[in-house]
C-alpha cells in the first residue's frame, strides 16, 4: 500500500512537471485516420459501382475483335453480317435495358408503341446510350452509324432491372442474376467462333451446338477448361447465373468453391470475359482435369498489353460485398407459417447445421462432397475441391427462375425440400416441409 501511494505521488509530480512545459498534440481541426477510412469507403463503392456496370476490362479485343459480335448485332444495313439484332430479339434473349439511361421522350414512345422494337438501328441506339445492360459500345459510332467494337461487363449476368417501364425495360438491380439471359445464343450469333473451337479442339457447327444448349439463365464456365459439354445424363453441362448479392461475410463465391470472391472476379475477367489482366492458379495446369486450360496456359496468366483487371479488383470486391440480399416483399410468402418454418429450420430439420444464421452458409471452408448432400458428383468433380459449397440462403426468393441447386436441377424449394427430408430421413410431415419452403422464401 506504501509502495503504491509513492508510486502514485512520482507520477502525479511527473505529470505536473510535463504540464509546465508545452503539450504537443496534433491539431483536433486535421482530418483523422477514420475520416481517411470513411472517405476510402465513398470512392471504393463509386469506383467499384463502375466497375462492375461499365468496366469491360478490355475484352472488347475479344467479343469485337476476334468474335466479331458487333458485327452480328448492328446487321448488314450497318456494315455487319445477317439481319442484325433489334430491341424485341434482345429482349427475347434476355438482354436489360436501363431506363434510367434512356430520355424520357423515347421511354414513352416505346410504351405507347412509336418506337419501332422490331428496328436494329434502334438497338444501336439504345446501346450508344449505354442504357443496355452489361454490353457496352466501343468507340464512336462509324459513319454509317454501326459499331466499331463491343465489350460485355460483369452486370451482362449478375443485374437485371425492375420492368418499372415494360418487361426488361427498367431501373437496374445490381447483383441480381439475370435468369432470362441467354448467354449461349448471344455468343453464338458471333460470326466467327474459332477461337473457342480452337481450344476446345472442336469445329464451330459444334461450338454453337453448345452453346444454344445452355438455355435461359445458364452458363458453363467450367467448358473453357474441361472441354465437358455434357452431363453424363446428355443435358448440358451448364449452371445457373449467382447472384451476385449477399456475399458479406462469405468466403468461397461459387457452386463449387474455386476460391474467394475476389479469386472468381479475377478468374471470370481473364478467363471468362477474356480481359486483358494477369491471373495465376496453379491448379489448372493439370492436363488430367483441365485439359483446355493447360493446353492454353490458364494457370499463369501475364497481359500482353495493359492490365486492366488488376486494378480494379479492390473497388469491385468492395462493392460487390455492399450488396445486400434483397429483402422479400411483403406478401411474397406466408408470415405465420414462415415463423413455424424458422422453428422447423433450426432444429427437426436440421438445416441450421450448415445454413448457419445470419449468413446462411458455413463461416469458413463451407464445403461438402456430393455423398453428403444425396447428388451425383459430377459438377464437383469439374472444380479443384472436388465438393459442392454450402450455398448462402438469403434472398432466395429473388432467383426462383430457373430452379434450385448449381444446375436448377429442382424445379421448386419444395422439391429441395423433399430431397433433403428423404436423403436424410427428417420424417417431416407435408405442413413442416410447407411451413419450411415459407421461410426459406421469407429469407
Amino acid at each position: 500500500m506504501i509502495v503504491a501511494s509513492c508510486m502514485a505521488a512520482v507520477w502525479t509530480a511527473s505529470f505536473v512537471a510535463a504540464g509546465a512545459q508545452a503539450i504537443r498534440v496534433r491539431p483536433l481541426d486535421q482530418p483523422a485516420f477514420d475520416d481517411t477510412i470513411a472517405a476510402n469507403v465513398g470512392d471504393l463503392t463509386t469506383r467499384g459501382r463502375s466497375a462492375f456496370r461499365f468496366d469491360t476490362f478490355g475484352d472488347e479485343r475479344f467479343w469485337g475483335g476476334t468474335l466479331r459480335l458487333h458485327q452480328a448485332i448492328e446487321g448488314a444495313r450497318f456494315g455487319g453480317v445477317g439481319p442484325g439484332v433489334s430491341p424485341a430479339t434482345a429482349l427475347a434473349v434476355g438482354l436489360k435495358v436501363d431506363a434510367t439511361m434512356v430520355p424520357h421522350s423515347v421511354l414513352e414512345g416505346i410504351v405507347q408503341g412509336r418506337v419501332d422494337l422490331n428496328d436494329p438501328a434502334n438497338t444501336l441506339a439504345l446501346l450508344n446510350m449505354n442504357a443496355v445492360v452489361g454490353v457496352l459500345p466501343i468507340g464512336s459510332p462509324a459513319a454509317n452509324g454501326g459499331l466499331q467494337s463491343v465489350g460485355v461487363t460483369c452486370a451482362l449476368c449478375h443485374s437485371t432491372v425492375d420492368d418499372a417501364i415494360a418487361p426488361g425495360i427498367g431501373r437496374r438491380r445490381d447483383g441480381w442474376p439475370n435468369r432470362d439471359l441467354n448467354v449461349g445464343a448471344i455468343v453464338a450469333l458471333s460470326p466467327d467462333l474459332s477461337a473457342i473451337a480452337n481450344p476446345l479442339q472442336v469445329d464451330q457447327t459444334t461450338v454453337r451446338s453448345v452453346l444454344n444448349s445452355w438455355g435461359p439463365g445458364k452458363y458453363d464456365a467450367e467448358l473453357f477448361l474441361d472441354g465437358k459439354a455434357f452431363r453424363p445424363d446428355g443435358r448440358t453441362a451448364a449452371t445457373l447465373i449467382p447472384p451476385a448479392f449477399g456475399l458479406a461475410g462469405v468466403n468461397l463465391h461459387t457452386y463449387t468453391g474455386w476460391g474467394s470472391v475476389p479469386y472468381w472476379n479475377a478468374f471470370v475477367a481473364n478467363l471468362e470475359m477474356h480481359g486483358s489482366g494477369t491471373f495465376y492458379d496453379p491448379r489448372l495446369a493439370n492436363p488430367t482435369q483441365f485439359p483446355v486450360a493447360a493446353r492454353a496456359g490458364f494457370g499463369n496468366v501475364r497481359p500482353t498489353v495493359d492490365d486492366g483487371t488488376s486494378a480494379r479488383l479492390a473497388s469491385l470486391h468492395f462493392f460487390q460485398l455492399a450488396i445486400p440480399a434483397p429483402a422479400a416483399p411483403d406478401g411474397s410468402f406466408d408470415r405465420r407459417a414462415a415463423d413455424h418454418g424458422q422453428t422447423i429450420f433450426n432444429s427437426t430439420a436440421r438445416c441450421s447445421t450448415c445454413h448457419v444464421p445470419p449468413l446462411f452458409t458455413e463461416p469458413g471452408w463451407a464445403m461438402h462432397t456430393a455423398d453428403e448432400i444425396g447428388i451425383d458428383s459430377f459438377q464437383a468433380d469439374r472444380s479443384p475441391d472436388k465438393r459442392y459449397r454450402t450455398t448462402p440462403l438469403k434472398g432466395l426468393w429473388a432467383h426462383q427462375k430457373g430452379g434450385f441447386y448449381h444446375d436448377g436441377r429442382y424445379a421448386t424449394l419444395l422439391a429441395v425440400v423433399q430431397h433433403y427430408n428423404q436423403t436424410f430421413n427428417l420424417r417431416l410431415s407435408d405442413s413442416e416441409m410447407n411451413d419450411l419452403v415459407e421461410y426459406l422464401k421469407s429469407l
